[in-house]
């Protein structure tokens, strides 16, 4: 697709999270979470229900503010983050048409109110294709499957040409073949040099796909290499920390 990937060293943070601690009402999501994520790598964002995955992925976007702390990105991201919320936040029955959706992608790449070109329109087309949803186009997001629809938010992605790709459960109530094809895609944007963080649950799928992962249970309880968080040790302190809070609410 022509895609244009910023050269980075792996050394370097894409991401680097200090001190961040995030409330909501009366609580407190995140709690002091200190961690780096580096360029160029597929991160996980795992932990246990409630542990503040998709809220420390919305500070990460600018999405949510912190009550403290700050989250610094590397000036080679600079703008180019791209954000895949959950589907359940999105309005199925607004009446737009698959290619129209991932034209949106498009927008924020030109910052403008520009006619869609016809290099635009034979993108989006092409990054259809990539997630395999040909002759699709003219058709309703409100008609699609699941599936289908989350390989036409992935194609909106592709035309975003993101350097910093946030996905908030991308796999969730996926069929297998979807997640299958979906996953290369990511792999797809590793070769390519780009930094991706995805909230996730499938700690199999993680240990076969990702190269890093965060850990966290409102605080962080790992971060780094696949190896190094995900011990025995490691998930069996998230759970306890999860249970103490989850007691200290009833």
């Amino acid at each position: 697709m022509g895609a244009s990937v910023v050269a980075v060293n792996p050394a370097e943070p894409a991401v680097s999270i200090e001190s961040v601690t995030v409330k909501y009402g009366g609580g407190t999501a995140v709690r002091h979470v200190d961690a780096t994520i580096e360029l160029g790598t597929l991160t996980a964002l795992i932990g246990p229900n409630g542990a503040g995955k998709s809220t420390l992925l919305n500070v990460i976007s600018g999405l949510k503010r912190t009550a403290a702390g700050r989250v610094v990105l590397n000036s080679c991201i600079g703008d180019r983050i791209a954000y895949l919320p959950q589907q359940s936040a999105l309005d199925r029955t607004f009446p737009i048409q698959v290619l129209d959706l991932v034209l949106l992608g498009a927008w924020q790449r030109t910052q403008s109110l520009r006619r869609v070109s016809d290099s635009d329109r034979q993108r989006a087309r092409e990054a259809l294709a990539v997630v395999g949803l040909q002759n699709v186009e003219t058709r309703p997001i409100g008609s699609l499957s699941a599936g289908m629809l989350q390989r036409a938010l992935f194609a909106r992605l592709l035309m975003q040409d993101a350097q910093l790709l946030l996905l908030d459960e991308p796999f969730n109530a996926m069929d297998n073949r979807t997640t299958q094809d979906l996953l290369r895609v990511l792999e797809t944007w590793h070769r390519e040099g780009r930094t991706v963080v995805a909230v996730l649950h499938d700690i199999e799928q993680v240990r076969a796909h990702f190269t890093h992962a965060l850990l966290l249970a409102r605080q962080c309880v790992a971060c780094g290499l696949i190896h190094t968080v995900l011990t025995a040790e490691n998930l069996a302190m998230a759970r306890d920390m999860a249970t103490q809070w989850a007691g200290a609410a009833a």
